[in-house]
């Protein structure tokens, strides 16, 4: 039998993790744009967040309950340290200045997508999910094969996460518009790099595929 990753999710196999879908990067007030005057915020992420919020997001909530009536394990990565001042963070992380401190607001997955109170969330401090924290091993105790992926930042930690999980074993499930970054034209380029690593798919036609299962 020829080896694919064209592969309809098994749910029992199957788990969703959202990625940096969070209060720090996803909301207006969140830490990484609250010095930035409102113009230039405006000018820079305006056409991010009008998409976020008037598109992207509608899609992962609809993936988020999709995956739960399945049965589908659903968890949550989000960027925090594990300390106050960060000084576990990864060398890039704190290059490029990102701090999100435990415990704080920042770190709190979006209140949209809230994660049920026996869903799990991972706290990370490097780009890759599979880098800075266990979350490996928590999917191979769960018996996790298929890897379904949506969440910021397209080209970045998303990215990130589909390599390493694909390098791992996983078989992963991009699901391209609930995926997001600051323009159209990186969101597209990742999308474009990365198909060699996953299956992609439209949350609808994921949906569609969880329903056909009925």
């Amino acid at each position: 039998m020829a080896l694919t990753r064209e592969v309809p999710l098994v749910p029992e196999d199957s788990a969703l993790l959202f990625i940096d879908v969070q209060n720090f990067s996803a909301h207006r007030d969140g830490g990484e744009w609250k010095d930035m005057p409102r113009a230039e915020f405006e000018a820079r992420y305006g056409w991010f967040f009008d998409q976020f919020e008037r598109r992207v997001l509608p899609n992962m909530q609809a993936l988020q309950a999709g995956c739960r009536k399945a049965g589908i394990e659903v968890m949550y990565t989000t960027i925090e340290s594990l300390t106050k001042d960060g000084r576990d963070r990864s060398l890039d992380y704190k290059i490029t200045g990102f701090n999100v401190p435990k415990g704080s607001w920042d770190g709190k997955v979006l209140d949209a997508i809230a994660p049920g109170e026996d869903e799990m969330v991972f706290p990370k401090s490097s780009s890759s999910v599979f880098v800075s924290t266990h979350i490996d091993y928590v999917l191979r105790n769960l018996g996790v094969k298929q890897l379904v992926l949506a969440g910021l930042i397209t080209d970045q930690c998303v990215e990130s996460a589909i390599r390493d999980a694909c390098d791992l074993g996983y078989l992963v499930t991009q699901v391209t518009d609930a995926c997001l970054t600051y323009s159209q034209e990186r969101h597209d380029a990742s999308l474009r790099a990365i198909k060699g690593y996953c299956r992609q798919m439209t949350t609808q036609a994921l949906l569609d595929e969880l329903a056909s299962r009925g």
